[in-house]
Protein backbone atom coordinates (compact mmCIF):
# COMPACT_ATOMS: atom_id res chain seq x y z
CA UNK A 1 0.00 0.00 0.00
CA UNK A 2 1.25 3.40 -1.39
CA UNK A 3 2.28 5.66 1.95
CA UNK A 4 0.64 9.24 2.03
CA UNK A 5 1.89 12.65 1.23
CA UNK A 6 2.27 13.38 4.64
CA UNK A 7 3.98 10.32 5.57
CA UNK A 8 6.58 10.63 2.58
CA UNK A 9 6.65 14.36 3.72
CA UNK A 10 7.38 13.41 7.27
CA UNK A 11 10.19 11.39 6.47
CA UNK A 12 11.38 13.23 4.27
CA UNK A 13 12.40 16.11 6.93
CA UNK A 14 13.64 13.05 9.44
CA UNK A 15 15.74 11.87 6.94
CA UNK A 16 16.96 15.84 5.63
CA UNK A 17 18.06 16.54 9.26
CA UNK A 18 20.06 13.35 9.99
CA UNK A 19 21.89 14.37 7.15
CA UNK A 20 22.47 17.61 7.08
CA UNK A 21 23.07 17.05 11.14
CA UNK A 22 20.35 19.35 12.05
CA UNK A 23 18.01 19.52 15.02
CA UNK A 24 14.40 20.47 14.85
CA UNK A 25 15.22 23.56 16.75
CA UNK A 26 17.47 24.74 14.46
CA UNK A 27 15.01 24.03 11.66
CA UNK A 28 12.22 25.56 13.34
CA UNK A 29 14.33 29.18 13.65
CA UNK A 30 14.92 28.85 10.29
CA UNK A 31 11.51 28.58 9.09
CA UNK A 32 10.30 31.06 11.41
CA UNK A 33 8.28 28.84 13.71
CA UNK A 34 8.28 28.02 17.62
CA UNK A 35 10.53 25.62 18.75
CA UNK A 36 7.79 22.83 19.83
CA UNK A 37 6.02 23.22 16.27
CA UNK A 38 8.27 21.29 14.58
CA UNK A 39 8.43 18.60 16.65
CA UNK A 40 4.29 18.20 16.65
CA UNK A 41 4.16 18.61 12.60
CA UNK A 42 6.49 15.15 12.93
CA UNK A 43 4.77 13.89 15.37
CA UNK A 44 0.83 14.45 14.99
CA UNK A 45 -0.37 17.59 13.26
CA UNK A 46 -0.36 17.99 9.63
CA UNK A 47 1.80 20.37 8.00
CA UNK A 48 0.68 23.37 5.84
CA UNK A 49 1.58 23.67 2.51
CA UNK A 50 3.26 27.18 3.17
CA UNK A 51 4.91 25.56 6.15
CA UNK A 52 6.55 22.57 4.08
CA UNK A 53 7.14 24.93 1.13
CA UNK A 54 9.72 26.60 3.56
CA UNK A 55 11.59 23.56 4.75
CA UNK A 56 12.24 22.55 1.19
CA UNK A 57 13.77 26.00 0.52
CA UNK A 58 15.44 25.92 4.11
CA UNK A 59 17.28 22.57 2.43
CA UNK A 60 17.46 23.79 -1.11
CA UNK A 61 15.32 21.36 -3.02
CA UNK A 62 11.97 21.55 -4.63
CA UNK A 63 8.88 21.68 -2.71
CA UNK A 64 7.76 18.55 -4.95
CA UNK A 65 10.91 16.63 -3.62
CA UNK A 66 10.22 17.18 -0.35
CA UNK A 67 6.78 15.31 -0.59
CA UNK A 68 8.15 12.69 -2.95
CA UNK A 69 10.02 10.60 0.26
CA UNK A 70 13.15 10.68 2.05
CA UNK A 71 14.91 8.74 -1.10
CA UNK A 72 13.97 11.55 -3.75
CA UNK A 73 14.87 14.21 -0.87
CA UNK A 74 17.76 13.03 0.13
CA UNK A 75 19.14 12.71 -3.21
CA UNK A 76 18.10 16.27 -4.08
CA UNK A 77 19.31 17.57 -0.92
CA UNK A 78 22.53 15.97 -2.56
CA UNK A 79 22.68 17.52 -5.57
CA UNK A 80 21.86 20.42 -4.54
CA UNK A 81 24.96 21.24 -2.72
CA UNK A 82 27.16 19.05 -4.64
CA UNK A 83 27.66 16.12 -2.53
CA UNK A 84 26.53 13.18 -4.48
CA UNK A 85 28.40 10.62 -1.72
CA UNK A 86 25.97 11.63 0.82
CA UNK A 87 23.05 10.35 -1.06
CA UNK A 88 24.89 7.30 -1.55
CA UNK A 89 25.21 6.79 2.13
CA UNK A 90 21.83 7.28 2.87
CA UNK A 91 21.26 4.97 0.00
CA UNK A 92 22.94 2.00 1.13
CA UNK A 93 21.56 2.29 4.83
CA UNK A 94 17.89 2.28 3.28
CA UNK A 95 17.85 -0.05 -0.07
CA UNK A 96 18.52 0.72 -3.32
CA UNK A 97 17.33 3.84 -4.54
CA UNK A 98 17.14 5.69 -8.30
CA UNK A 99 20.01 8.43 -7.72
CA UNK A 100 22.61 9.63 -10.21
CA UNK A 101 24.67 7.12 -11.44
CA UNK A 102 27.66 8.96 -11.46
CA UNK A 103 30.52 7.44 -9.79
CA UNK A 104 31.72 9.55 -6.79
CA UNK A 105 34.06 9.39 -4.10
CA UNK A 106 32.89 7.70 -0.75
CA UNK A 107 32.63 10.23 2.62
CA UNK A 108 32.17 9.20 6.53
CA UNK A 109 28.87 7.39 6.66
CA UNK A 110 26.59 9.15 9.55
CA UNK A 111 27.42 6.76 12.72
CA UNK A 112 24.32 4.15 13.15
CA UNK A 113 22.10 5.16 16.64
CA UNK A 114 23.18 3.51 20.18
CA UNK A 115 21.64 0.07 20.40
CA UNK A 116 18.86 -0.51 22.92
CA UNK A 117 18.66 -3.26 24.71
CA UNK A 118 15.94 -5.79 23.43
CA UNK A 119 15.17 -7.39 26.70
CA UNK A 120 13.35 -6.40 29.74
CA UNK A 121 12.21 -3.22 28.54
CA UNK A 122 9.63 -1.32 30.65
CA UNK A 123 6.37 -1.27 29.36
CA UNK A 124 6.11 2.61 28.17
CA UNK A 125 9.44 1.72 25.96
CA UNK A 126 9.08 0.39 22.55
CA UNK A 127 11.47 -0.59 19.70
CA UNK A 128 11.50 1.07 16.43
CA UNK A 129 11.44 -0.68 13.61
CA UNK A 130 13.21 2.31 11.44
CA UNK A 131 15.36 4.79 13.48
CA UNK A 132 13.41 8.43 14.08
CA UNK A 133 14.98 11.60 15.57
CA UNK A 134 14.95 11.66 19.40
CA UNK A 135 13.18 14.42 20.88
CA UNK A 136 15.77 15.38 23.18
CA UNK A 137 19.22 14.84 21.42
CA UNK A 138 18.20 15.40 17.69
CA UNK A 139 19.92 11.84 16.77
CA UNK A 140 18.70 8.90 15.53
CA UNK A 141 16.80 6.73 18.22
CA UNK A 142 15.81 3.18 18.05
CA UNK A 143 13.59 3.32 20.82
CA UNK A 144 10.86 5.16 22.21
CA UNK A 145 9.09 6.16 25.20
CA UNK A 146 5.58 6.92 25.78
CA UNK A 147 4.94 6.89 21.75
CA UNK A 148 7.65 9.29 21.19
CA UNK A 149 11.19 8.76 19.50
CA UNK A 150 13.59 9.11 22.42
CA UNK A 151 16.84 6.94 23.68
CA UNK A 152 16.33 5.46 27.12
CA UNK A 153 18.98 7.41 29.05
CA UNK A 154 21.04 10.49 29.25
CA UNK A 155 23.96 8.15 28.79
CA UNK A 156 22.20 6.56 25.43
CA UNK A 157 21.86 10.57 24.34
CA UNK A 158 25.64 11.33 25.31
CA UNK A 159 26.87 8.17 23.41
CA UNK A 160 24.78 8.96 19.87
CA UNK A 161 25.88 13.00 20.78
CA UNK A 162 29.71 11.38 20.79
CA UNK A 163 29.74 9.48 18.12
CA UNK A 164 27.90 12.19 15.53
CA UNK A 165 30.72 14.33 16.72
CA UNK A 166 33.39 12.05 15.74
CA UNK A 167 32.47 11.20 12.28
CA UNK A 168 31.34 14.84 11.75
CA UNK A 169 35.50 15.57 12.41
CA UNK A 170 36.41 12.62 10.49
CA UNK A 171 35.26 13.71 7.61
CA UNK A 172 36.05 16.96 8.35
CA UNK A 173 39.48 15.88 8.54
CA UNK A 174 39.82 13.75 5.58
CA UNK A 175 41.90 14.75 2.94
CA UNK A 176 42.39 11.60 0.65
CA UNK A 177 39.29 9.66 -1.12
CA UNK A 178 39.53 6.74 1.18
CA UNK A 179 36.54 5.53 2.62
CA UNK A 180 35.67 6.00 5.70
CA UNK A 181 34.70 3.33 8.16
CA UNK A 182 31.24 3.25 9.83
CA UNK A 183 31.36 3.94 13.44
CA UNK A 184 28.58 2.74 15.54
CA UNK A 185 28.40 2.94 19.55
CA UNK A 186 26.83 0.64 21.99
CA UNK A 187 26.37 1.07 25.41
CA UNK A 188 27.79 0.56 28.00
CA UNK A 189 31.05 -0.77 27.29
CA UNK A 190 32.30 -4.39 29.39
CA UNK A 191 35.04 -6.79 29.33
CA UNK A 192 35.55 -8.79 26.06
CA UNK A 193 33.46 -11.83 26.21
CA UNK A 194 31.35 -10.39 29.36
CA UNK A 195 27.39 -9.90 28.47
CA UNK A 196 25.44 -6.85 29.63
CA UNK A 197 22.63 -8.14 32.10
CA UNK A 198 19.31 -7.26 32.36
CA UNK A 199 20.13 -5.94 35.95
CA UNK A 200 22.76 -3.45 34.31
CA UNK A 201 20.29 -1.96 31.20
CA UNK A 202 18.08 -1.78 33.82
CA UNK A 203 20.29 0.20 36.17
CA UNK A 204 21.33 2.57 32.88
CA UNK A 205 17.66 2.96 32.23
CA UNK A 206 17.08 4.31 35.79
CA UNK A 207 19.69 7.04 35.92
CA UNK A 208 18.51 10.74 36.33
CA UNK A 209 17.70 12.60 32.83
CA UNK A 210 19.68 15.75 33.21
CA UNK A 211 17.24 18.38 34.65
CA UNK A 212 17.09 22.00 33.64
CA UNK A 213 17.66 23.90 37.21
CA UNK A 214 13.93 24.65 38.40
CA UNK A 215 14.42 28.42 39.57
CA UNK A 216 16.19 28.34 35.79
CA UNK A 217 12.99 26.80 34.61
CA UNK A 218 10.56 29.34 36.18
CA UNK A 219 12.60 33.01 35.59
CA UNK A 220 12.33 31.49 31.55
CA UNK A 221 8.78 31.30 31.50
CA UNK A 222 8.37 34.38 33.56
CA UNK A 223 10.97 36.22 31.17
CA UNK A 224 8.46 35.10 27.95
CA UNK A 225 5.37 36.13 29.08
CA UNK A 226 6.94 39.23 29.79
CA UNK A 227 8.68 39.97 26.67
CA UNK A 228 5.64 39.35 24.95
CA UNK A 229 4.30 42.11 26.54
CA UNK A 230 6.80 44.52 25.58
CA UNK A 231 7.30 42.96 22.18
CA UNK A 232 3.75 43.66 21.58
CA UNK A 233 3.70 47.35 22.89
CA UNK A 234 7.30 47.59 21.01
CA UNK A 235 4.93 46.64 17.64
CA UNK A 236 2.48 49.01 18.47
CA UNK A 237 3.92 52.33 19.11
CA UNK A 238 2.87 51.94 22.55
CA UNK A 239 -0.85 51.84 21.73
CA UNK A 240 -2.38 49.77 24.32
CA UNK A 241 -5.66 48.85 22.63
CA UNK A 242 -3.62 47.43 19.47
CA UNK A 243 -1.05 45.99 21.67
CA UNK A 244 -3.92 43.88 23.84
CA UNK A 245 -5.82 43.04 20.75
CA UNK A 246 -2.73 41.44 19.53
CA UNK A 247 -1.74 39.32 22.30
CA UNK A 248 -5.88 38.29 22.78
CA UNK A 249 -4.56 36.56 19.17
CA UNK A 250 -1.38 35.32 20.10
CA UNK A 251 -2.75 33.95 23.53
CA UNK A 252 -3.17 30.26 22.23
CA UNK A 253 0.73 30.02 20.40
CA UNK A 254 1.68 31.60 23.28
CA UNK A 255 0.05 28.94 25.63
CA UNK A 256 2.01 26.25 23.57
CA UNK A 257 5.35 28.19 23.65
CA UNK A 258 4.66 28.37 27.68
CA UNK A 259 4.26 24.88 28.12
CA UNK A 260 7.18 23.94 25.94
CA UNK A 261 9.30 25.94 27.79
CA UNK A 262 7.87 24.76 31.36
CA UNK A 263 8.44 21.29 30.40
CA UNK A 264 12.53 21.72 29.30
CA UNK A 265 14.17 18.38 30.02
CA UNK A 266 11.01 17.22 31.60
CA UNK A 267 10.11 13.24 31.73
CA UNK A 268 6.46 13.50 30.43
CA UNK A 269 6.13 14.91 26.32
CA UNK A 270 3.04 16.97 26.15
CA UNK A 271 3.19 17.18 22.78
CA UNK A 272 1.85 13.39 22.11
CA UNK A 273 -1.02 12.46 22.75
CA UNK A 274 -2.39 8.54 23.33
CA UNK A 275 -5.93 7.26 21.77
CA UNK A 276 -8.56 7.59 24.27
CA UNK A 277 -11.85 5.44 24.28
CA UNK A 278 -14.39 7.04 21.89
CA UNK A 279 -17.06 6.25 24.15
CA UNK A 280 -16.53 8.81 26.74
CA UNK A 281 -14.66 11.62 24.84
CA UNK A 282 -15.78 11.36 21.42
CA UNK A 283 -19.06 13.88 20.71
CA UNK A 284 -21.62 12.17 19.01
CA UNK A 285 -22.75 15.20 17.24
CA UNK A 286 -21.83 18.84 17.16
CA UNK A 287 -24.93 20.07 19.35
CA UNK A 288 -24.59 16.89 21.80
CA UNK A 289 -21.93 16.83 24.75
CA UNK A 290 -19.83 13.90 25.16
CA UNK A 291 -20.53 11.60 28.68
CA UNK A 292 -18.11 13.48 31.07
CA UNK A 293 -19.58 15.02 33.80
CA UNK A 294 -17.87 18.02 34.90
CA UNK A 295 -20.06 18.58 37.96
CA UNK A 296 -21.23 22.21 37.36
CA UNK A 297 -22.82 23.46 40.08
CA UNK A 298 -26.33 26.00 40.18
CA UNK A 299 -27.02 25.98 43.13
CA UNK A 300 -29.72 28.37 44.88
CA UNK A 301 -30.92 27.57 48.78
CA UNK A 302 -34.27 28.72 49.41
CA UNK A 303 -34.56 31.80 52.09
CA UNK A 304 -37.19 29.74 53.74
CA UNK A 305 -34.49 27.01 54.68
CA UNK A 306 -32.25 29.27 56.49
CA UNK A 307 -32.20 29.15 60.18
CA UNK A 308 -31.88 33.27 60.51
CA UNK A 309 -34.36 35.75 63.04
CA UNK A 310 -36.24 37.73 60.95
CA UNK A 311 -34.81 41.30 59.53
CA UNK A 312 -32.94 42.19 57.17
CA UNK A 313 -29.93 40.52 56.00
CA UNK A 314 -26.63 41.29 53.53
CA UNK A 315 -25.63 38.64 51.27
CA UNK A 316 -22.33 38.80 49.63
CA UNK A 317 -21.58 37.73 46.40
CA UNK A 318 -17.97 36.55 46.45
CA UNK A 319 -15.88 35.88 43.64
CA UNK A 320 -12.82 33.45 43.01
CA UNK A 321 -9.73 34.47 41.81
CA UNK A 322 -8.41 32.89 38.72
CA UNK A 323 -10.28 29.96 39.41
CA UNK A 324 -9.21 28.03 36.44
CA UNK A 325 -5.06 29.09 36.96
CA UNK A 326 -5.73 27.65 40.00
CA UNK A 327 -7.16 24.67 38.66
CA UNK A 328 -4.20 23.91 36.47
CA UNK A 329 -2.72 21.87 40.16
CA UNK A 330 -4.85 18.76 38.98
CA UNK A 331 -3.76 15.14 38.74
CA UNK A 332 -3.76 14.55 35.13
CA UNK A 333 -3.49 11.20 33.50
CA UNK A 334 -0.41 11.03 30.89
CA UNK A 335 -0.32 7.74 29.01
CA UNK A 336 -2.45 6.02 27.04
CA UNK A 337 -5.78 5.15 29.51
CA UNK A 338 -6.10 1.69 30.64
CA UNK A 339 -9.49 -0.55 31.30
CA UNK A 340 -10.55 -1.58 34.92
CA UNK A 341 -13.85 -2.77 36.31
CA UNK A 342 -15.37 -2.16 39.83
CA UNK A 343 -13.33 -0.38 42.52
CA UNK A 344 -10.01 1.62 42.31
CA UNK A 345 -8.26 3.43 44.85
CA UNK A 346 -6.12 5.61 42.23
CA UNK A 347 -4.96 7.79 44.99
CA UNK A 348 -2.62 5.06 46.14
CA UNK A 349 -1.69 3.96 42.32
CA UNK A 350 -1.00 7.35 41.56
CA UNK A 351 -3.63 7.22 38.19
CA UNK A 352 -6.11 9.56 36.71
CA UNK A 353 -8.71 9.18 34.43
CA UNK A 354 -12.41 8.63 34.19
CA UNK A 355 -15.22 6.51 35.75
CA UNK A 356 -18.07 5.29 34.98
CA UNK A 357 -19.85 5.66 39.35
CA UNK A 358 -23.20 5.82 40.83
CA UNK A 359 -22.75 8.45 43.49
CA UNK A 360 -24.49 8.23 47.01
CA UNK A 361 -28.01 9.95 47.75
CA UNK A 362 -27.47 13.66 48.61
CA UNK A 363 -29.80 14.70 51.73
CA UNK A 364 -28.63 17.84 52.78
CA UNK A 365 -30.56 21.29 51.69
CA UNK A 366 -27.86 23.53 53.46
CA UNK A 367 -25.00 23.07 50.80
CA UNK A 368 -25.10 21.90 47.23
CA UNK A 369 -25.19 18.48 45.83
CA UNK A 370 -21.30 17.84 44.82
CA UNK A 371 -22.11 16.60 41.38
CA UNK A 372 -23.60 19.68 40.26
CA UNK A 373 -27.26 19.82 39.05
CA UNK A 374 -28.70 16.67 37.60
CA UNK A 375 -31.56 15.76 36.87
CA UNK A 376 -31.09 12.05 35.04
CA UNK A 377 -30.53 9.32 37.87
CA UNK A 378 -28.39 6.30 37.95
CA UNK A 379 -24.75 5.99 36.67
CA UNK A 380 -22.62 8.61 35.24
CA UNK A 381 -18.76 9.65 33.49
CA UNK A 382 -16.93 11.76 35.95
CA UNK A 383 -13.23 12.56 36.19
CA UNK A 384 -10.68 12.60 38.83
CA UNK A 385 -11.03 15.53 41.01
CA UNK A 386 -15.08 14.98 41.15
CA UNK A 387 -14.46 11.11 42.25
CA UNK A 388 -11.70 12.23 44.60
CA UNK A 389 -14.21 15.06 46.17
CA UNK A 390 -17.01 12.45 46.23
CA UNK A 391 -14.35 9.98 48.48
CA UNK A 392 -13.91 13.19 50.66
CA UNK A 393 -17.13 13.99 51.18
CA UNK A 394 -17.52 10.13 52.65
CA UNK A 395 -15.37 10.55 55.37
CA UNK A 396 -15.68 11.48 59.01
CA UNK A 397 -13.73 14.35 58.56
CA UNK A 398 -16.45 15.73 56.35
CA UNK A 399 -19.14 14.56 58.65
CA UNK A 400 -19.56 11.35 56.01
CA UNK A 401 -22.32 13.80 54.19
CA UNK A 402 -22.36 10.75 51.62
CA UNK A 403 -21.78 7.11 50.56
CA UNK A 404 -18.60 6.75 48.52
CA UNK A 405 -19.35 6.41 45.25
CA UNK A 406 -19.62 2.74 43.67
CA UNK A 407 -17.20 2.84 40.73
CA UNK A 408 -18.32 0.22 37.84
CA UNK A 409 -15.45 0.54 35.49
CA UNK A 410 -12.95 3.46 34.85
CA UNK A 411 -10.27 4.49 32.33
CA UNK A 412 -6.88 5.50 33.91
CA UNK A 413 -3.44 6.00 33.60
CA UNK A 414 -0.09 6.89 35.22
CA UNK A 415 -0.60 10.64 36.55
CA UNK A 416 0.93 13.83 38.02
CA UNK A 417 -0.45 16.92 39.55
CA UNK A 418 2.54 19.00 38.63
CA UNK A 419 2.68 18.48 34.68
CA UNK A 420 1.12 22.34 34.24
CA UNK A 421 3.32 23.57 37.90
CA UNK A 422 5.98 25.57 35.79
CA UNK A 423 3.05 26.87 33.13
CA UNK A 424 0.69 27.85 36.28
CA UNK A 425 3.21 29.54 38.91
CA UNK A 426 4.57 31.98 35.82
CA UNK A 427 1.44 33.12 35.31
CA UNK A 428 0.77 33.45 38.76
CA UNK A 429 3.53 35.88 39.36
CA UNK A 430 3.16 37.71 36.39
CA UNK A 431 -0.44 38.14 37.22
CA UNK A 432 0.45 39.34 40.50
CA UNK A 433 2.91 41.75 39.65
CA UNK A 434 0.59 43.37 36.75
CA UNK A 435 -2.38 43.78 39.44
CA UNK A 436 -0.01 45.57 41.92
CA UNK A 437 1.47 47.57 38.98
CA UNK A 438 -2.12 48.41 38.01
CA UNK A 439 -0.81 46.66 34.37
CA UNK A 440 -4.56 45.94 32.73
CA UNK A 441 -2.91 44.73 29.68
CA UNK A 442 -0.46 42.01 31.34
CA UNK A 443 -3.17 41.11 33.41
CA UNK A 444 -5.63 40.47 31.13
CA UNK A 445 -3.19 38.99 28.33
CA UNK A 446 -2.43 36.33 31.11
CA UNK A 447 -6.26 35.72 31.49
CA UNK A 448 -6.31 35.15 28.00
CA UNK A 449 -3.20 33.06 27.86
CA UNK A 450 -4.98 30.54 30.74
CA UNK A 451 -8.74 30.55 30.09
CA UNK A 452 -7.60 29.98 26.28
CA UNK A 453 -5.43 26.88 26.87
CA UNK A 454 -8.33 25.75 28.90
CA UNK A 455 -10.91 26.06 26.60
CA UNK A 456 -8.82 24.46 23.63
CA UNK A 457 -6.76 22.18 24.55
CA UNK A 458 -9.16 19.81 23.96
CA UNK A 459 -11.03 18.97 20.62
CA UNK A 460 -11.09 22.76 19.51
CA UNK A 461 -10.39 23.74 15.93
CA UNK A 462 -8.43 26.83 17.07
CA UNK A 463 -5.71 24.74 18.93
CA UNK A 464 -4.35 21.73 16.82
CA UNK A 465 -0.83 21.66 18.59
CA UNK A 466 -2.95 19.88 22.11
CA UNK A 467 -5.78 17.87 21.65
CA UNK A 468 -6.56 16.57 25.20
CA UNK A 469 -10.01 16.65 26.19
CA UNK A 470 -9.67 14.72 29.57
CA UNK A 471 -7.03 17.04 30.39
CA UNK A 472 -9.64 19.60 29.51
CA UNK A 473 -12.82 17.89 31.42
CA UNK A 474 -10.21 17.30 34.72
CA UNK A 475 -9.10 21.18 34.80
CA UNK A 476 -12.77 22.39 34.40
CA UNK A 477 -13.91 19.40 37.14
CA UNK A 478 -11.12 20.55 39.24
CA UNK A 479 -12.08 24.41 39.24
CA UNK A 480 -15.76 23.01 40.16
CA UNK A 481 -14.07 20.99 42.94
CA UNK A 482 -12.44 23.73 44.31
CA UNK A 483 -15.41 26.18 44.31
CA UNK A 484 -17.39 23.04 46.28
CA UNK A 485 -13.95 23.21 48.74
CA UNK A 486 -14.61 26.83 49.24
CA UNK A 487 -18.06 26.59 49.76
CA UNK A 488 -17.46 23.90 52.68
CA UNK A 489 -15.04 25.99 54.42
CA UNK A 490 -17.75 28.65 54.54
CA UNK A 491 -20.26 26.36 55.73
CA UNK A 492 -17.67 25.17 58.41
CA UNK A 493 -16.91 28.47 59.78
CA UNK A 494 -20.25 29.09 60.30
CA UNK A 495 -21.59 31.06 57.57
CA UNK A 496 -24.81 30.74 55.41
CA UNK A 497 -23.84 29.47 52.31
CA UNK A 498 -26.94 30.74 49.73
CA UNK A 499 -25.48 29.91 46.01
CA UNK A 500 -22.79 28.08 44.49
CA UNK A 501 -22.56 28.84 40.53
CA UNK A 502 -20.06 28.32 38.31
CA UNK A 503 -16.11 28.45 38.75
CA UNK A 504 -16.18 31.34 40.88
CA UNK A 505 -19.40 32.78 42.32
CA UNK A 506 -20.56 32.07 45.85
CA UNK A 507 -22.94 33.93 48.07
CA UNK A 508 -22.70 34.28 51.60
CA UNK A 509 -24.47 35.60 54.66
CA UNK A 510 -22.20 36.44 57.56
CA UNK A 511 -18.66 37.45 58.65
CA UNK A 512 -16.52 35.98 54.96
CA UNK A 513 -13.71 38.14 55.93
CA UNK A 514 -12.70 36.31 59.22
CA UNK A 515 -13.05 32.77 56.60
CA UNK A 516 -11.54 34.21 53.75
CA UNK A 517 -8.52 36.42 52.90
CA UNK A 518 -9.75 39.91 50.96
CA UNK A 519 -7.98 40.51 47.72
CA UNK A 520 -7.01 39.61 43.69
CA UNK A 521 -4.87 36.89 44.49
CA UNK A 522 -5.34 33.32 43.61
CA UNK A 523 -5.53 32.60 47.31
CA UNK A 524 -7.77 35.31 47.82
CA UNK A 525 -11.37 36.38 47.21
CA UNK A 526 -13.06 39.49 46.15
CA UNK A 527 -16.44 41.03 46.85
CA UNK A 528 -18.44 41.96 43.49
CA UNK A 529 -21.78 42.85 45.15
CA UNK A 530 -24.23 42.49 48.11
CA UNK A 531 -27.98 43.08 48.64
CA UNK A 532 -30.31 42.53 51.48
CA UNK A 533 -33.05 39.57 52.07
CA UNK A 534 -36.41 40.57 54.33
CA UNK A 535 -36.50 37.00 56.16
CA UNK A 536 -40.40 38.10 57.48
CA UNK A 537 -41.00 36.70 61.02
CA UNK A 538 -43.54 33.50 60.99
CA UNK A 539 -46.88 33.96 61.06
Amino acid sequence: MSQSTLTKTRASIDALLALSRQTQIVLAKAIGMPNYAVSRRQASTPWQFDEADRVAAHFGIDPLELYAGADVACAAFARRHGLPLLAETFAAASGPTEVDAAPAEPVAAAPAPPAAPDNDLPSYVTTLATPALCVLCGLPATTALEGFPQHVSAETCAQAREAAQGAAATAAAAQTPEPASVTSTSAPHLPAGEAASPRQHQAERQKPRPRQPRAETHAKCVAFLRRNVQNALQSAGGDVEEAAAYLEKKAIPHAMELIDISRAQGRYDVIAYPPLPDHIYKKPSKSKPNQVWEARPNWRRSWESLPLAPGTHLVDELDMNGAYLSALKTHLPLGEPEHTTGHIDTQALKRSGAHLVTPGEWRHDHLPNPIGSRDEPGPLWIMEPTLRLLNRLSTPKYGSLCAPPEIHESWTSGSTEHLLEYFRTALTEVRAQAIQEGDDLTENYVKSVYSKFVSTAGTSSANHSLVRPDWVHAIRSQAFSNLYGKALKAHAAGLHVVRVSGTDELHVIGDWRSVFDEGRGVTEVKRKSSSEIIISPEA
